[in-house]
């Protein structure tokens, strides 16, 4: 009889520890609600969870036409997030930065403005994504008869970019490396200053990028040669970005075949070593180009991009 009622104990006990271990939250495998929840996982840079709110990129003035199309493009791909553009002369856009502006992206028309960005640990790590070279432009009808940098720029007023800013930084490299004197009227902090002078035919001579020249209205080009200066151009993060997947979204669809599609529409050069995705058709910078709208070129699989505008380049 003891032993019977042992037994029964037992077996009491035994069932009383299973109904506390089904109970519990220490589920083994393939337990269902019961089973602890874990930490959820940080959505994806390209989900529309992740990429909302604001993006403030920096950027040459001669990247307004090619990186307004770009913003579209993302924007259009996430309709949470606003791309604001600032374009600039480049060294005026790395003073912004330093001077405490809240910007999330840099792109600047040459190395050494970027270079100023690092020295400063205003950005993260560059890389680079096109190329540029210098033109001449003249009004319509060529009134200076102007024939390209020798002496039939004598006396004609000629707009070239200041030394501080990466094209008239170029334009000093490309005036040494020619052995030429050049004498301007006037020096513009943004090459689309300089552009626009010589639309408006208040100058009769400018030297540009081959894309400003590509993008302005009412000029002539005439070729010169390169002297073997080209600008590369190099983007990065800021130091602190507000919408640090956003900006790494803008960088990579930069450097991808979306953008460089659109940039090489724009009239720029594949960074070096670096030739371009399938689709893109760019002109090898110092080539000559004819003015007006550049040919269009084969967007990504599936894009519907905006007409590319003609109305702005630096």
């Amino acid at each position: 009889m003891s032993l019977t009622r042992r037994t029964a104990l037992g077996a009491t006990g035994l069932l009383a520890a299973l109904g506390l271990a089904a109970c519990s939250g220490s589920a083994g495998p393939g337990a269902g609600p019961s089973a602890s929840p874990s930490t959820p996982s940080t959505p994806s840079a390209g989900s529309s969870q992740e990429l909302s709110g604001e993006l403030t990129v920096l950027a040459a003035a001669s990247l307004q036409a090619g990186f307004e199309r770009i913003g579209k493009r993302i924007e259009q791909e996430h309709p949470g997030l606003t791309i604001t553009f600032d374009f600039q002369g480049s060294q005026d856009l790395v003073a912004s930065l330093a001077d405490g502006a809240s910007a999330d992206v840099l792109a600047t028309a040459s190395t050494s403005t970027m270079d100023k960005a690092v020295s400063q640990s205003l950005v993260g790590e560059p890389q680079d994504f096109a190329t540029n070279a210098l033109t001449l432009i003249v009004p319509k009808g060529n009134p200076a008869r102007v024939t390209g940098l020798d002496s039939s720029l004598t006396g004609a007023d000629l707009v070239v970019c200041a030394p501080e800013v990466p094209c008239g930084e170029a334009t000093g490299r490309l005036a040494t490396a020619l052995g030429i004197t050049l004498d301007p009227v006037s020096e513009e902090q943004k090459v689309t200053d300089v552009r626009g002078k010589v639309e408006s035919g208040e100058a009769q001579a400018g030297i540009v990028y081959a894309t400003d020249a590509a993008a302005a209205t009412g000029v002539e080009e005439i070729s010169i040669p390169d002297g073997g200066v080209v600008n590369h151009y190099p983007i990065a993060a800021t130091a602190e970005p507000a919408n640090p997947q956003a900006a790494q979204l803008f960088i990579d669809t930069v450097l991808g075949r979306t953008g460089q599609t659109i940039l090489a529409d724009a009239g720029f050069g594949a960074p070096e070593g670096a030739p371009r995705s399938a689709g893109a058709t760019p002109t090898a910078p110092g080539s000559p180009r004819s003015t007006g709208s550049p040919a269009a070129t084969a967007e990504p699989s599936g894009a519907s991009p905006e007409p590319g505008p003609q109305e702005t380049a630096e």
